[in-house]
Formats: C-alpha cells, structure tokens, sequence
C-alpha cells in the first residue's frame, strides 16, 4: 500500500501512523526526503484502506497494493447474479418491470404475466414505498407483500420489492426472491449489513447525490458480510435542468464496467420522470455496458397513485425488450428470456 502523508507533520503523529501500520502487519519505509510518500508493504486487507483513510494524518491513499476492496474488479471475472430465471454479469442480461407500487391485486396479476410473455424475468413492485412527502401514498405494506404473493404463485415470475426496514427483511425475504434498496436507503448501514447477512440478492440502487465511490462503499457494506449476490443500479442523480426527473450517469455505468465486477443495470423509469424518454434512456444504458433493466410498466397509468407519468405501457416494454437483444448481441452479450418466451425464439 502506499499512502502520502499530510505536509508538516509532527514527529508523533508520524509515529501514530507508523505504530497502525505496524499493528496491522506492515513493514515500512519512506520513499521521499520529507518522510510524507510511506510504502507499506505486507499482506492486505479491505478493511485496511479505511483504517488508514480515517487518519487526519494520511492525506490519501494513493495504491491500496493488497488491500483492495471486494467490489474491486482487480483481474477478477464478471461476478454473474442469479435469481430465478434471470442472470446478470457475465455476458448475460436480464429485464425487471412491473408497477412502481403494488396496488390492485388482480391488476397485479395481470401484469405479471403480461412483462413475462414480453421478455421480464422478474417483476417489481414496491409494497412499502419511501416517498418525499409523508402524505403520499406509502404503499399496501403488508398487504402488498401478499399481493406479490399472489402474482408470484400464479405466475411463477420472481419478485424484486424493496426493504425499508431491518424489521421487515425476514417477511419480505419469505416473497421476495431479491431485496431492493432504494436511492434513499443507499447510505442506511444497518440496513445494508443486515440484507447482507440473509446472503439473498440485493439490487442496490444509486443514491440521489452519491459519488460513484460512496455508491461503491455502499456495496461494500453488503459484500463485508459475505454477500457476493449484489447488482447495482444505476437510476440517475438529481441535477440542476427538470427536462428529466433525474440526470442518467451513463458514464458511471461504463465506469463501473470496468471498475468492479458487479453486474451493473440501468433504470431508465427513474431517470426519465416521462414515460417518452424510458426506451431511448434504456437504450443509451444497454450501449454504455448495463448488464440489464428494470422498468415502470402499466397497461393504465392513469390509475396509479406513485409514479405513473414514467410508467411505459406493456407495448413498449415490447419494443424496449426488441431493443436490448439487438443492442446486446452488439458486445456478444445474451439477454435471458423466460422459458415461455425462449421456447418461441
């Protein structure tokens, strides 16, 4: 590892980061005249950046050397999440739609099976939703947990439904085939460590205003409890312009590509905040690298109580499903369709 310590420092606060590294297992020794540039050299560990980067007397990390972090690609291949029928990372994507809330049961039911036909391998739908005001609709909790039920027992679709709560994830964990966590839960410890020890699947989302190091640092959260299941998704960050709800950061997708060997999905619902923008937001992801999609899709958005302006219609969730096999098949990528959907390919 190499760390540049902060100019002027005193004898004893060198010594304090010397005595650390020492504790740690390092040998070391200063490569400059200014005793500020200190090689340390030994086995690392992840955690062993943060220990230093938490000193006021390192200025910075400049080569964690061994002590890289599990998200880090360093050589590793693709990390490839399964759940259910879907598969991402690895040349593989998969496709994730339904509604932003669960609502009516029946209408629930329907569009399960409508998204599966289209190409979905997995539906979402929150039932416990986080909104800005605390007199929006907050979901059907509970009830909404049953309903995902219900779609999943009638069509055989996974669920993808978020967790607000370490209270809740035992009853979700029981529907859900992968916890979701929401912008605003990206920066929830506790709620992070603990969806890491259930070892189940996790989407993590981007937070509204995370760097792309704070959202790594999140994952991290989860993958430090032996957690490898993790996807991230990339669903925009708020900018200055209202043309869209949020402003899609394609470049941290192609970023992420090559930075960590987590698979990495778009949502381009979120982003767009207009449903007209969904298929050319989803587009621009798959081009970027993303390896899959998670839409907002209602037959009638009109009678939904979150979110229905970004909501697409199932036809062109059809054309956005067209749209990633072709887009796909350009970086020799597959886009994994359900059994029913493969067998008439």
């Amino acid at each position: 590892m190499l760390l540049r310590l902060q100019k002027g420092l005193l004898a004893e606060q060198v010594e304090a980061v010397l005595a650390l590294a020492r504790e740690l297992g390092y040998r070391t020794r200063f490569l400059d005249e200014r005793s500020e540039i200190l090689l340390l050299d030994g086995a690392g560990r992840p955690e062993h950046r943060s220990k230093f980067e938490d000193l006021a007397s390192v200025k910075s990390v400049l080569d964690a050397g061994d002590a890289r972090e599990r998200h880090e690609r360093d050589g590793r291949a693709d990390t490839v999440v399964r759940v259910g029928d879907a598969r991402f990372g690895g040349g593989f994507v998969s496709l994730i739609a339904g509604p932003c809330a669960v609502e009516d049961g029946d209408r629930l039911v329907d569009i399960a099976r409508e998204v599966q036909r289209l190409g979905a391998t997995l539906l979402r739908g929150g039932a416990w939703k986080p909104r800005t005001s605390p007199y929006s609709f907050q979901g059907l909790r509970a009830e909404g947990l049953a309903r995902l039920a219900e779609a999943k027992a009638a069509t055989g679709i996974g669920i993808v439904t978020e967790v607000l709560d370490p209270r809740d994830i035992a009853a979700i964990g029981e529907v859900a085939d992968m916890f979701q966590i929401g912008a605003r839960s990206m920066t929830n410890s506790t709620l992070l460590v603990e969806v890491g020890r259930t070892k189940k699947p996790v989407l993590l989302k981007r937070g509204l205003q995370a760097s792309v190091r704070e959202f790594l640092l999140a994952a991290e959260f989860i993958l430090a409890q032996g957690n490898t299941q993790v996807v991230l998704c990339e669903r925009g960050i708020r900018g200055f312009d209202t043309t869209t709800r949020n402003l899609l950061d394609v470049g941290a997708v192609a970023h992420l590509k090559r930075a960590t060997h987590l698979p990495v999905i778009v949502d381009p619902s979120h982003a767009a905040g207009r449903s007209e923008l969904v298929r050319p937001l989803a587009r621009a992801g798959l081009a970027a690298g993303a390896d899959g999609l998670i839409v907002e899709v209602h037959p009638d958005p009109s009678e939904v109580h979150s979110d229905g302006s970004q909501a697409v219609s199932p036809e062109t969730f059809a054309q956005i499903v067209a749209d990633s096999l072709v887009i796909a098949a350009l970086d020799e990528k597959r886009v994994v369709l359900p059994e029913p959907v493969r067998a008439t390919r």
